[in-house]
Parts: structure tokens; C-alpha cells; sequence
């Protein structure tokens, strides 16, 4: 049995691969190479991947590919279409982000909502050293007790957020994208609601044709001027120029961002446009990627080796 490693580079040089010592042989490639994932993919049983397109492109020399393992929740990149028809299984991986998620959620949140870039500069700038008095109150912030939280995407992660977002004193509401998420625990508004009554708006969705571009320059208009917006499910949910507007027009107070449009962010960006901190801040991606994360991430995929090979279809999905 071969497990051939398309993108190491994606786990990180410090993840521990050696579990999957006990299969015959294990091939490790450490970034996708375009021009040579279709020769790679080739010698493989079993293929790991993370971004690299799995359709005929790449797998059309796959004569022995029996699964797909992808390290991570996302399974955009699969042509289902095409690994259905050659009766290729497909894995993904679920809990394993779930509180790195969470935990920096509210590091993008407080980071922005205590104004903390504005106030760690007027203290490093020497200006605090100047001040007459011990405190500072020019640059206003506010207790997130009493807020509304809107969550878009009610899954794990959404459910994560929404029990700390309560720890604080928060009245939790959320928005179902499918329509199918009913949660007795919270209170389920339309879009509408949710977009005028929240204080803080966090969307932890997939990607599908219900929420690509869900957040555009209408829903923006919608959104208290004191608003913050944070996106940690896919970049493609958020329009960028109409952020970037409404940003620059002061029509939502900030956003923070973990993903974006297109990853690695390319020079034509509208987002670079904002160099202001306190009211932009974008991380590269990284919510799901602390090394506890990523440890189970790679412990996940294994599992789900040795599951498919036992006859069991432990998180194959279909498509």
C-alpha cells in the first residue's frame, strides 16, 4: 500500500508523520508542483492532499487510487463528479480545528475591539511616558456584555463561538445558510435580523453557492456603523471591494479576516488598500493551524486510512 504526501508544506515541518511508517511505503512531496502532481499522483493508493485540484487533470495516471485523504474540512477542490465515476473514495478531516478556530475568533475580536493596536503604539511610541495622567481615554471601547453576537454558520465551530460569546455576557443569535440548522439552544434569525441587530457578526460557513458573496455591498449598507465583521470560513463569502468600501466610508467600525479570495493574497487586492489596524486586521490563514491542531489534523487522516482500508467509510464524503 503506497500513501504518496503531495504537500507536506501544508502540515508544517514540525508535524510528527511518523504513524504512517507502518504502511509498505510512504512517498513525501513538500509543495504541489503543477507540472508534476499528475506523475505523483500516479504511484499512489492512497493520496494526501490539501489544495492541490483533485480532478482528471491531476488524476488521470491514478491507475491504483483507491482514497483521497484531505487535510482538512473544505472539500472544494474535488471533482466529485470525476472521483465518483472511477469509484475513487474521498476523505475529509472535521474536529480536529474546532477550539484553535474558536480561540482566535476572539483573538481577532479583541484585537480590534479593544482598539489594542492603537493603545500597544501609544505606548511603545514613548508618548505614554509624556502623559499627565495614568490612563487613556481619547480612542472610546466597549464591554462586549449586552452585545449581540450574530453567527453566521452554526456548526461546531459556531456552536464554540457562540458558548463563549455567551461567557461574556452576549445575547447569541445565528443565521442557518442551508435553512436546515435548527438549534434550540440559540435564536435562529433570517438574514435580515441578523445583519441589523448584530453587534459583532463572525461567519464560520462553508463555501457553496449559499454563501459565495453572501456578504456584499447590500448587506454591508445593512450592518450598524459600530459593527465588527469576522470571517474564519472562506474567503469567497465576503465581497472584498464592497468591504473595502465600506470600511473607507466608516459604514462598519472593522473586520478581521483569516481567509480571503485567493490565497497566497495577490498584489491587486483591494484589502491592501486599508493600512489602518484598527480597523483592518487580516491573518494568513492561520485559525486552524496552532500545533495541537495540526498534530490531530495528521492523526485524523490516519484514522481514516486505516478505517477505509478495515471496510469502514469513517468521514468519506460523497460529494
Amino acid at each position: 500500500m503506497k500513501v504518496v504526501f503531495l504537500e507536506t508544506d501544508t502540515l508544517g515541518e514540525d508535524v510528527d508523520l511518523s504513524i504512517f511508517q507502518e504502511f509498505s511505503e510512504v512517498i513525501k512531496y513538500n509543495k504541489s508542483e503543477p507540472l508534476l502532481n499528475a506523475e505523483r499522483a500516479a504511484q499512489a493508493d492512497i493520496l494526501v492532499v490539501n489544495k492541490v485540484p483533485m480532478d482528471e487533470s491531476t488524476l488521470y495516471k491514478a491507475d491504483k487510487l483507491k482514497l483521497i485523504c484531505i487535510t482538512g474540512t473544505g472539500t472544494n477542490i474535488v471533482d466529485f463528479t470525476y472521483t465518483n465515476k472511477r469509484s475513487i473514495a474521498v476523505a475529509n478531516v472535521k474536529g480536529y480545528s474546532t477550539n484553535s478556530v474558536v480561540q482566535h475568533t476572539f483573538a481577532l475580536l479583541f484585537y480590534l475591539y479593544e482598539k489594542l493596536n492603537y493603545y500597544d503604539n501609544f505606548v511603545k511610541s514613548g508618548d505614554y511616558v509624556k502623559s499627565d495622567i495614568f490612563s487613556r481615554f481619547d480612542i472610546k471601547f466597549n464591554e462586549l456584555y449586552g452585545k449581540t453576537w450574530g453567527i453566521i454558520g452554526l456548526g461546531e465551530i459556531g456552536r464554540g463561538v457562540a458558548k463563549l460569546a455567551e461567557a461574556f455576557g452576549c445575547r447569541v443569535i445565528y443565521y442557518s445558510t442551508s435553512g436546515k440548522n435548527v438549534n434550540t439552544e440559540y435564536e435562529r434569525v433570517d438574514f435580515n435580523t441578523l445583519l441589523t441587530n448584530a453587534d459583532i457578526i463572525s461567519i464560520h460557513a462553508p463555501l457553496n453557492s449559499d454563501t459565495e458573496n453572501l456578504i456584499d455591498e447590500d448587506s454591508l449598507q445593512k450592518m450598524k456603523n459600530t459593527a465588527i465583521l469576522l470571517n474564519l470560513g472562506r474567503g469567497p463569502i465576503v465581497n472584498e471591494e464592497a468591504l473595502v468600501k465600506a470600511l473607507e466610508t466608516n459604514k462598519i467600525a472593522a473586520a478581521g479576516l483569516d481567509v480571503i479570495k485567493v490565497e497566497p493574497m495577490t498584489p491587486d487586492n483591494p484589502l491592501l488598500r486599508i493600512k489602518d489596524s484598527n480597523k483592518l486586521i487580516i491573518t494568513p490563514h492561520i485559525a486552524w493551524a496552532t500545533v495541537e491542531a495540526r498534530q490531530r489534523c495528521v492523526q485524523e487522516v490516519y484514522e481514516n486510512m486505516k478505517a477505509f482500508l478495515h471496510g469502514e467509510k469513517r468521514n468519506i464524503v460523497k460529494g
